[in-house]
């Protein structure tokens, strides 16, 4: 036992515990599992982290901590904001059951508030106080996670028939105008074409994210 326990850090078990959740989601995060994950006994997982709601609960609190993480950068309020954006957006996709193993235990807003400060600060530093500046905290945020969602309901979707390539291809552009859509898309190809085309989900996040923090950052905005 003495020796399991000096081979074993706290740090060490709630790694490879985030690891279980990463790969095959929070169901599989069993003390047995983590033990053999660890090549340890069960016994020495309790004495290192307590039983399994404590050990969820130190796995939250870390990836709360891990969240709070974010550096703005850029020489501009846009480009700060910006990275900020996408340095959640990343952070939400690289951990998404650990993101849900958050939101299941009622922290989701404490999980986003390191987050909402870091905008906070870049929100004050562009010249925006009180609830404008709230609000544009609130809509970078919100731009973010609505995002990501759409970007996980696409990928875990069944195939599509048809499928966006099909629908918009220049052989059924026709039939995508019957349902009033063909006077415009008829005499716009390359507007077909690049509908055709897979989604760029990155481009388009940061798309949508510049035009959001620059019209809320314009002085028409404020």
């Amino acid at each position: 036992m003495s020796g399991a326990r000096s081979a074993l850090s706290r740090e060490a078990v709630l790694e490879a515990a985030a690891g279980l959740v990463r790969q095959r989601g929070p169901d599989a995060l069993t003390m047995r599992a983590l033990a053999a994950e660890l090549g340890t006994a069960v016994t020495s997982i309790y004495w290192h982290v307590g039983g399994r709601e404590a050990l969820l609960d130190a796995l939250v609190e870390r990836t709360v901590a891990g969240l709070g993480e974010i550096r703005p950068r850029g020489r501009t309020p846009e480009r700060r904001v910006l990275s900020v954006a996408c340095a959640l957006r990343r952070q939400l996709r690289d951990h998404p059951h650990l993101v849900a193993l958050v939101h299941e235990r009622g922290l989701t807003e404490r999980m986003f508030l390191p987050a909402q400060r870091v905008l906070v600060r870049e929100a004050h530093a562009a010249g925006l106080r009180g609830a404008r500046a709230a609000e544009f905290v609130r809509a970078v945020q919100f731009q973010v996670v609505g995002h990501v969602l759409v970007e996980r309901n696409r990928e875990r979707a069944p195939a599509q028939h048809p499928d966006e390539r099909e629908l918009w291809s220049a052989g059924s552009a026709g039939t995508a105008g019957s349902a009033g859509s063909a006077g415009s898309a008829g005499d716009d190809p390359a507007l077909v074409r690049a509908l055709a085309r897979p989604v760029d989900t990155e481009r388009l996040f940061v798309t949508a994210v510049g035009a959001l923090v620059r019209s809320l950052l314009s002085p028409q905005g404020r």
